[in-house]
């Protein structure tokens, strides 16, 4: 049964939680190619309360200088590097204090802030590059070509047999697109809470992110269920809208057929009149 008031997904749970920072930590690592072995020294600053963004499987660090936000999709849009631009600036708020308020903004000091960081994680069914790389500046009314003025999304495909450097770097990361590719095998022919369970069973069995599937079971099986069924209903409602479309052509197109008919008709009963008059009055002299 779905908890509908659970709202992290298991991206979050795994690195997004104090408890698991050194999962985080390990993410951090891999992506920027460095070697922190202290989970103490990264502060997890998630932002909450940011749905208008509709931002859900977030997590944002502070480290070594930089302002870290990662996020999973399991689908892409062009306009992630937009939202990403806009949680950023809702993370300095939150890291200055007081945010535009700040009266240190108005000072005749350089204030130094963390080097922002946006990446996305994507394990969607579609097929997608390895790495692809989404700008701010492409969504610009006016483009500028200049480079002045940009903000980037970059995104990994983190499907098994995708970037298998960055997976081999992170064994958090490997486990959780380990462990989503097993429910979507299992769910080939078995219900989706069976799915489920089956391979939360096979992953801890094979020691694969087993601290956080024994531990968080029911969360995670909420957070999946709902990650699988919110996925179903935007499939629905992409299939309703495809039917709304097809539905709307076709009444255009019964319309043409029946403006033609009309047409048809409002042409021969001129021709009709035209014939009456030829045989009254004789033919129409130039």
């Amino acid at each position: 049964m779905i908890n509908p008031k659970y709202k992290d997904q298991l991206f979050c749970t795994v690195f997004g939680k104090e408890k698991y920072k050194r999962y985080a930590l390990s993410l951090y690592n891999a992506v920027n190619k460095s070697h922190y072995t202290d989970p103490s020294e990264l502060e997890i600053i998630t932002l909450e309360n940011v749905v208008y963004l509709g931002m859900k499987n977030d997590a944002a660090y502070l480290l070594a200088g930089d302002v870290a936000l990662y996020e999973h999709q399991s689908t892409v849009n062009p306009n992630m590097p937009l939202r990403g631009f806009m949680y950023m600036g809702e993370l300095y708020g939150k890291i200055l204090g007081t945010g535009i308020r700040n009266r240190r903004l108005y000072s005749s000091k350089l204030i130094k802030i963390p080097t922002p960081q946006y990446y996305v994680f994507y394990n969607g069914t579609e097929d997608f590059p390895e790495v692809e790389k989404y700008k701010l500046s492409d969504a610009f009314i006016n483009p500028r070509y200049d480079g002045e003025f940009e903000f980037t999304a970059t995104v990994y495909n983190i499907n098994l047999g995708k970037n298998k450097d960055l997976l081999d770097s992170c064994e958090p990361l490997k486990g959780y697109s380990t462990f989503v590719y097993r429910v979507r095998r299992n769910e080939k022919t078995m219900p989706l809470e069976e799915a489920i369970k089956a391979a939360m069973e096979s992953c801890i069995d094979d020691g694969i992110l087993k601290d956080v599937l024994s531990d968080e079971k029911e969360a995670v099986m909420n957070s999946v269920l709902y990650g699988f069924t919110a996925k179903e209903e935007r499939e629905y409602q992409k299939m309703m809208l495809r039917e709304a479309r097809e539905e709307g052509l076709e009444q255009g197109r019964t319309e043409e057929r029946r403006n033609t008919e009309a047409e048809r008709r409002r042409a021969d009963t001129a021709e009709a009149e035209l014939a009456k008059y030829k045989a009254k009055f004789g033919e129409i002299k130039e």
